[in-house]
């Protein structure tokens, strides 16, 4: 028996899915299945209540399940710590972050960790927040990067910074000819918004209402590239994290306005599941990420 097959094993637990189980070890589906049929066999158990309807552990797979955390995390903490003895940092590091941060805030600190750190390869997804959630506690990936982070009791939160929100809207739009505008004066505006289970999305709609501002929303998209087109075609104005727009104020397809006599800002962390043993690369990352 390898450590390997018990890891398998765990990320199947966690994840109830072969398919995902697959991907995070990058082995086949029927790696995996041989892989639980092994240990089937080596303990004499049945671990998994084999039903197309429901995934569940057994009894026995329960308890395996619980040793074989205790095993892998122990470990996860040796070989890390012999990393370190010899310094060394390496590796593979699978990042989950929501499209704004990939795209806009990730691209220098990710550059000047591979510039520092050559040997380690940072694998990078563009995922809705709810996924980043779900991928981190899923073992899918090491870290997620999200903005208005959720408290959960399974997850660490690592504070980075605070994104400015500004407003944008074509360079023809009356307010577009102020530099600063207040919340009041968006009322009745043709506003392009993000879908309603986006987390700065709820956040906006919160600031609107607790201010009385009513919008009129014509369109809702699920990133932030799609946002800004539909602004540049002259379908509405919207508010958006003011690092996000840099070339196109800078082309003038866009423009920016501050919102007056308001903080208007969304916090951004990395998130990453509890009892995780961070590898020398992980540590190296999120300090980059902090600083």
């Amino acid at each position: 028996m390898q450590i390997e097959s018990l890891k398998v094993f765990c990320d199947l637990a966690e994840t109830e899915s072969f398919t995902k189980a697959a991907q995070i070890n990058s082995i086949t589906q029927s790696a995996v299945s041989q892989q639980i049929s092994s240990l089937e066999r080596q303990f004499k158990s049945l671990l998994i209540e084999r039903s197309k309807k429901k995934f569940r552990l057994t009894r026995e797979g329960q308890v395996l399940y619980e040793y074989s955390k205790q095993i892998i995390q122990t470990y996860d903490s040796l070989h890390s710590k012999l990393q370190e003895i010899k310094d060394i940092i390496s590796g593979t590091i699978r990042v989950a972050t929501i499209y704004s941060i990939g795209l806009h805030d990730l691209p220098p600190y990710l550059k000047k960790f591979l510039k520092a750190f050559p040997t380690v390869n940072v694998h990078v997804e563009y995922r809705r927040a709810n996924q980043v959630y779900e991928d981190v506690l899923g073992n899918v990936v090491d870290l997620g990067l999200v903005a208005y982070p959720t408290k959960d009791p399974k997850l660490e939160t690592i504070a980075l910074r605070k994104d400015i929100l500004v407003l944008i809207c074509h360079p023809n739009h009356p307010l577009a000819k102020q530099k600063n505008v207040k919340l009041n004066q968006l009322a009745g505006q043709k506003f392009i918004a993000f879908e309603p289970d986006i987390p700065t999305r709820k956040a906006i709609d919160k600031i609107l209402k607790d201010n009385g501002v009513e919008v009129q929303t014509v369109m809702e998209f699920d990133n932030i590239e799609t946002v800004k087109r539909a602004v540049e075609i002259e379908a509405g104005i919207a508010i958006v994290p003011q690092g996000t727009i840099t070339q196109e104020v800078s082309k003038q397809t866009l423009a920016e306005v501050k919102i007056e006599g308001i903080e208007l800002y969304r916090p951004l962390a990395a998130i990453y599941k509890k009892n995780k043993v961070l590898s020398p690369a992980m540590k190296q990352f999120l300090s980059i990420l902090k600083g």
